[in-house]
């Protein structure tokens, strides 16, 4: 028997996630980013990483109408990008600001493909750092989830989504 799977947003099926921008303007930067639908039903992370005024990250984020992936391996992307190198954050609060759990992903350009990020590989992280003496993942406790792109990749972004799900091995 195949994996089990459970789509925790896409783009086509209501109700949708409510993303909201986190971009580096917190700090002074000018970097800016949002999540769009396309008209094809698709997740649309876009926008410009500025690296003037000590800028360098641009996000999104969304609130889980689900938080409990109990039983659960990890996070399944089905997405098509531009070359960079993006982060997957997982939250295990509802805070604005504090403890992530990250894993980063390449994006290859202008190709569909599937990326699997197991729980077990998150690592936890605060403002860029991470955090060595942080719980691990708790999968019942999983609140928010978002995109982020930094490391210096300067210039305009564009990374598609078309869904996110859980999956068991």
């Amino acid at each position: 028997m195949g994996a089990q799977r459970k789509i925790i947003t896409d783009f086509i099926h209501p109700p949708f996630l409510r993303w909201t921008s986190v971009n580096d303007g917190v700090m002074g930067g000018l970097s800016d980013s949002l999540m769009q639908r396309s008209g094809e039903g698709k997740g649309v992370f876009s926008g410009h990483l500025s690296l003037e005024s000590n800028g360098g990250f641009a996000s999104v984020r969304a609130l889980l109408p689900e938080n409990d992936f109990t039983g659960y391996h990890g996070i399944e992307l089905y997405i098509k990008g531009d070359g960079k190198r993006y982060s997957f954050r997982l939250r295990t609060d509802l805070l604005f600001d504090g403890l992530v759990y990250r894993q980063e992903f390449d994006a290859p350009v202008d190709r569909w493909m599937a990326v699997q990020l197991p729980f077990s590989d998150f690592k936890p992280s605060f403002r860029g750092r991470t955090v060595s003496d942080a719980p691990p993942l708790d999968p019942a406790r999983i609140f928010q989830i978002g995109f982020l792109l930094s490391e210096k990749q300067e210039g305009t972004f564009r990374l598609e989504v078309d869904r996110i799900e859980v999956f068991q091995s």
